[in-house]
């Protein structure tokens, strides 16, 4: 079975216990970049996204955009909502979430603006698909693994001076080289939650250089989003939660397993959380 089977199969079956559970967000809460701004966990998701679109330096006009990977398009709407002249199109491997997504579309009041298909990302074309003033990447991009290619794709897609945003997870820098504990851990995580295997931030920051890209910017925001995993973990020791974990089936319930990977590795440094931010030359 080739990863894309496995990412499609793995949040099809994940997805209805997340949203039962947490919601149309599918991605980390913020709680300040120190990470100790009291917050509840979903409005630390929506946070989320207004401090990448402050970070990213999002522009204040946009008329289309593209969320690549949009899990159940809970950004899509946000951005959709944000940018009420914008035309939006959202692409998640999964056909579970695009169809929910498409029922939170008509339910939000946009569903004549915000199109969701399942697709994979790479298969995008400039010319049919684009092109866009902004791409958003929210804790998607860790699952494709040829990130050059995946920059290349970007840079296409977008307009001249369009922006792209990303935030993924990432290991942490070398030198000094990942450790054999590192190893194990990113190791269980990568296999758990079917990514190939992780880069650093600073090399996902060359790989937007590579392909032509200015203002690259990257950043660290793991202390940022680190408590959202203790929270995570809280939702899945819940009884109340564990009926719908065990009707998700084996390849969720070995995911919700790899949260205490993914505890471990914020905790030691092997894993870390990158945010990434460029423009497409004028």
């Amino acid at each position: 079975m080739n990863l894309n089977t496995r990412i499609k199969d793995f949040y099809d079956a994940s997805t209805p216990l997340w949203l039962n559970t947490w919601g149309e967000q599918m991605h980390h809460g913020f709680y300040g970049q120190d990470g100790k701004r009291k917050v509840g966990h979903q409005q630390a998701q929506l946070d989320m996204i207004e401090a990448m679109l402050e970070w990213g330096q999002a522009p204040a006009r946009v008329r289309r955009f593209l969320d690549a990977g949009c899990g159940v398009g809970g950004s899509s709407r946000y951005l959709a909502l944000k940018y009420p002249a914008a035309l939006g199109l959202g692409v998640t491997l999964s056909p579970v979430q695009a169809q929910n997504g498409r029922k939170y579309n008509e339910e939000a009041g946009v569903g004549d603006r915000l199109a969701i298909r399942a697709q994979d990302v790479y298969s995008l074309d400039e010319e049919e698909d684009g092109p866009f003033d902004l791409i958003w990447s929210m804790e998607s991009a860790e699952h494709m693994e040829d990130k050059v290619a995946l920059m290349d794709l970007f840079n296409r897609l977008l307009n001249p001076g369009g922006q792209l945003i990303m935030a993924t997870w990432c290991h942490r820098p070398e030198p000094p080289m990942l450790t054999k504990n590192d190893h194990r851990v990113l190791g269980k995580i990568c296999d758990l939650y079917h990514l190939p295997p992780l880069v650093s931030v600073p090399v996902l920051g060359e790989a937007a250089t590579q392909v032509g890209f200015t203002d690259v910017v990257t950043d660290d925001w793991s202390a940022a989003v680190e408590p959202f995993w203790g929270a995570v973990i809280n939702s899945g020791l819940d009884p109340r939660n564990w009926p719908g974990l065990i009707r998700a089936g084996s390849s969720t319930i070995k995911g919700a397993w790899a949260m205490k990977y993914m505890k471990e590795g914020f905790r030691t440094g092997a894993i870390r959380y990158g945010v990434l931010r460029a423009t497409k030359s004028k």
